[in-house]
């Protein structure tokens, strides 16, 4: 398995995933993201209930 073939099998549930659920990844990886660039180390799960909780709505 190449690299490129490994890549599109681990992310292939992402991009198959319903528009809601995407938007629900990406906010709750750009909520990581942030926090890994600041070194922030609090607990992240309140965070990404109140993402969840929100795109239920």
């Amino acid at each position: 398995m190449t690299n490129e073939t490994n890549i599109d099998y681990v992310q292939e549930p992402i991009s198959s995933a319903p528009p809601e659920v995407r938007q629900i990844i990406d906010r709750v990886w750009q909520l990581e993201k942030n926090r890994l660039d600041k070194k922030i180390n609090t607990h992240i799960n309140d965070d990404i209930l109140a993402i969840v909780k929100e795109a239920v709505r």
